[in-house]
């Protein structure tokens, strides 16, 4: 009993690792997408775990781990309908759920640990297909792939099917769970097509940044967190020889596939360029996922260094092939996927492994188990493209697949959601409603309207005495220069300024920056823009006092507009012209 309760508590810790890994996934993709888009991506990442637990619930889990044939399960598919009521040990569920009758774990906790993989499968597909496709469509398709999709491959190979039978090995899922996501999300990009301005017609490339690195760079620490419990908790059972060894080999794979990622980024590209490492990383877990029982550290550190190379390329790869993928989900989760399990076959050392398993080539086995794990991919993924393909086209067909070109445009977050992420900050006045009380008079006077003092505004150069000359003088320079910029104005008499944080170049043409492998056509550097209206203070005085704050000789110093100002009016006493200046200057 001891030890049911400890290999429980393990596999419960475990999964709810997996779980957590849900607001990585909605880190990441919000990160790696445009502002405009945000609830959407937000709102897909929360309600798909939703949708799959649902459908995994009432059909998919008798689907995959019901006693059948060869490609699905026939007992116990309406899970929900009581088939859970069993005892605690495992051998009580031969004949229902035979396969997965060898951990000794309460049916619930089971139950739940392959919960979150399918909630993970359809998680993949939402970053491939952001930014474009309908909100209801989305949740039709995750739907559907976790009911049907996801378990009938999942039997394949976990609920005693043929890849099973014949010897497939897939310790965590690299295949179940990566690359069926991976499959899904490469058919629905092709269906639904690229993002506006993703493509020119000539063929060109035209980078479309996320809009918060920060973000993405949280979700993908949360990732690799939930990685320890995606990959350990697949031993099923607190064994501490196994979890230490997985806990090992998976982070050896994702730290080496970081270096090698950031590396070819640099040396590709040219700087080394943080989507890229987050992607290395992302692309090592995945790889490792499906053999990291199985090989030795050293394996698991080659493995770690071929992905991060590969993923880089890769993106690459399909950017070229107009297949927008804003995230490099298919990068990561299917080509990844695909070689995760590919590496079984060359790397499964059974001397070194954690789990039962043949030799693989490298290790004297020949090409017995490698012949095994390709065959499993083309089943794999000729079943989960052509099926998920077909649903696609379904959606397509009947309830649309895509958002309007409007839509796309103006960001699918007020066009499917009606809010956005980050609302405008708006000073609302109560004083209508509430009157002006908590304020002391003294610190405010109230003109009506009617009584608004006219000035009459004189020409500045009908050399009368009256007359005053009201000019703007607009500076744009390095933000690292308002302070000093501010300094000089107050020192002159200066008592108001507007400051604005802007982007812009002039001759010296910005900086090089990259997305993703691909140069920005357009390079802005971070700038302000210092607002200021004088007629008393002498304008000469602010552009000298300017020039010799800001001058260091290099390109960027800045510039300055001078501009000749019509008329001035102060709204709260309608006075216009130098009349309306004399609380500012």
């Amino acid at each position: 009993m001891e030890s049911v309760i400890m290999d429980t508590l393990w596999v419960t810790f475990a999964a709810v690792l997996v779980f957590f890994m849900n607001l990585g996934f909605a880190s990441l993709e919000c990160g790696l997408a445009r502002q405009k888009n945000s609830v959407n991506i937000l709102s897909k990442n929360f309600i798909v775990f939703a949708v799959s637990s649902l459908g995994f619930l009432v059909f998919g889990w008798g689907l995959m781990f019901g006693d059948g044939n060869g490609f699905i399960g026939l007992k116990g598919l309406f899970m929900a309908s009581g088939a859970d009521k069993s005892p605690l040990t495992g051998d009580a569920y031969e004949g229902v759920y035979s396969a997965i009758s060898w951990a000794g774990i309460p049916f619930g906790a089971k139950f739940f640990f392959q919960l979150v993989f399918c909630g993970t499968a359809a998680t993949i597909v939402s970053g491939a297909v952001a930014e474009r496709i309908k909100y209801i469509s989305f949740i039709v398709f995750s739907f559907i792939l976790t009911l049907l999709i996801y378990p009938i491959v999942g039997h394949w190979i976990w609920g005693g099917g043929f890849l099973s039978g014949m010897g497939m090995l897939d310790f965590a899922g690299g295949t179940v769970v990566h690359s069926v996501g991976g499959w899904a999300a490469l058919s629905g990009v092709m269906v639904l097509g690229p993002r506006i301005g993703k493509y020119s017609e000539d063929g060109k490339i035209h980078p479309i940044p996320g809009h918060n690195m920060s973000l993405a760079t949280i979700g993908a620490f949360i990732l690799w967190f939930g990685w320890f419990g995606f990959n350990s908790g697949s031993t099923m059972s607190a064994n501490p020889e196994a979890i230490s060894h997985i806990l090992v080999t998976t982070n050896t794979a994702g730290i080496m596939a970081i270096l090698t990622a950031t590396a070819t980024a640099w040396i590709v590209i040219g700087k080394p360029d943080l989507g890229m490492s987050i992607n290395g990383l992302l692309a090592g877990l995945v790889a490792i996922t499906p053999c990291c029982a199985y090989v030795s550290v050293t394996s698991s550190l080659i493995i770690g260094a071929i992905t991060g190379v590969v993923v880089v390329f890769s993106v690459m790869f399909f950017d070229r092939r107009k297949l927008d993928d804003p995230v490099g989900a298919i990068s990561v989760h299917l080509v990844h996927g695909v070689l995760g399990t590919l590496f079984v076959g060359l790397f499964a050392q059974s001397s070194a492994a954690v789990a039962d398993c043949a030799d693989g080539l490298f290790f004297g086995g020949g090409f017995k188990l490698l012949s095994i794990q390709a065959l499993g991919v083309v089943c794999v993924g000729g079943f989960v493209f052509a099926s998920s393909y077909l649903v696609w086209r379904v959606i397509k067909a009947t309830i649309g697949l895509r958002v309007s070109a409007k839509e796309e445009i103006e960001g699918l977050d007020i066009g499917e959601h009606g809010n956005k992420a980050y609302p405008d900050f708006v000073t609302v006045d109560y004083t209508s409603e509430f009157g002006v009380s908590g304020i002391p008079e003294a610190s405010y006077t109230v003109v009506p309207m009617e009584q608004a003092v006219p000035v009459k505004i004189m020409p500045a150069s009908d050399g009368k005495a009256d007359s005053v000359k009201i000019t703007k003088i607009e500076i744009v320079t390095k933000q690292n220069k308002f302070e000093a910029l501010k300094s000089a104005m107050d020192k002159i008499g200066i008592t108001g300024m507007t400051v604005t944080n802007v982007l812009g170049y002039g001759v010296q043409g910005g900086i090089r920056e990259y997305y993703r492998g691909i140069e920005f056509e357009t390079n802005l550097l971070p700038k302000i823009k210092v607002e200021i209206v004088v007629s008393k203070v002498p304008v000469r005085a602010v552009i000298e006092s300017a020039k010799k704050v800001l001058y260091t000789g290099h390109i960027g110093d800045g510039k300055i507009f001078v501009y000749d100002i019509e008329n001035v009016i102060k709204v709260r006493t309608g006075e216009e012209g130098y009349n309306a200046l004399q609380d500012v200057e």
